[in-house]
């Protein structure tokens, strides 16, 4: 049986029809349950396109079945995930999860249920994750590091076990141990910030709990250096994403082949593969050369 695709929706029906779109052609799109949870309305301004996106899912075909989730009521996007992602991994075992404003590669369904046989008994690797925005030559088709990305991944119940939804105590522990600084890759880009801020609710990222609670257990994730998945929401329509082109991707049009990697441990050339990516993209100069740029196009996002 392969790996049933959660998909999570929201307010952008024309990016939920290009996901859509992109995912009925995927090879084994025909095979696959799919599940999508559409989130309810904020407040009245965002009704009329909350209904236009259930509209629209309530009519696709394409997929061995599709199931609509509706949430009487705004969730949000963490708490719908990880409601989402414990319901079905308990009925499955494993889950391949996406939002709406990604565009898959043909083969990424391949990869994934590939990806999630060829691991499903090696207890170090945690998470497979379809995208690749550093677009670094160096990398290799694929790698284990312990990162792990959201955007268009998947992972077995077994590692889905030790995700923490208490960001206390995971900031907590990776101060405690001292790897706050290998957690933001030697520095250059502020995880750790991010994980405080959800603490302190001033953002409430699954992912950065999801990441952290499967680096304290030193569980890595299976990446790839080309990338499946291509990333549309940094255009200003998002709830947690702002403007630029910062995390481009091109897509990888054919198969990419899943072997086992031996031994099982982090690839360190790919991890300074992320050290040099973020300290060239997250510095101060970067950042405020992009915000110029942004401003000067009238693009105000974050």
């Amino acid at each position: 049986m392969l790996a049933p695709v959660l998909l999570f929706v929201y307010n952008r029906p024309e990016h939920v029809r290009r996901t859509i779109e992109a995912l009925k052609k995927n090879t084994l799109a025909s095979e696959s349950h799919l599940y999508i949870y559409s989130d309810g309305a904020s407040d009245a301004t965002c009704q009329k396109a909350v209904d236009e996106v259930r509209q629209y899912v309530n009519g696709i075909s394409g997929f061995k079945s599709v199931t609509v989730i509706v949430r009487d009521e705004n969730w949000g996007l963490a708490r719908n995930i990880i409601d989402g992602v414990t319901t079905q991994i308990n009925r499955y075992g494993e889950v391949i999860v996406l939002e709406d404003d990604l565009i898959t590669a043909p083969y990424f369904l391949q990869f994934m249920n590939d990806a999630l046989e060829c691991y499903k008994d090696e207890p170090r690797v945690g998470h497979i994750q379809g995208c690749d925005f550093t677009q670094d030559p160096s990398l290799p088709d694929t790698f284990l590091i312990k990162w792990t990305g959201s955007w268009g991944w998947a992972t077995w119940k077994r590692a889905w076990q030790y995700f923490n939804p208490d960001g206390k105590a995971l900031l907590a522990e990776l101060e405690r141990r001292k790897l706050t600084y290998r957690f933001d890759f030697n520095g250059k880009y502020g995880y750790t910030r991010m994980l405080r801020r959800q603490t302190e609710g001033k953002n409430n990222s699954w992912a950065i709990r999801w990441n952290a609670s499967l680096f304290l257990k030193d569980i890595l994730s299976l990446n790839v250096g080309k990338s499946l998945v291509q990333n549309e929401g940094f255009d200003g329509s998002g709830t947690n994403c702002g403007g630029g082109g910062l995390y481009a991707s091109t897509l990888h049009m054919q198969r990419l082949p899943v072997e086992r990697i031996m031994p099982i441990e982090e690839n360190e050339k790919a991890r300074n593969a992320y050290v040099r990516y973020y300290a060239r993209t997250n510095s101060f100069m970067a950042k405020a050369i992009r915000r110029i740029k942004r401003t000067l196009k009238g693009d105000f996002g974050a």
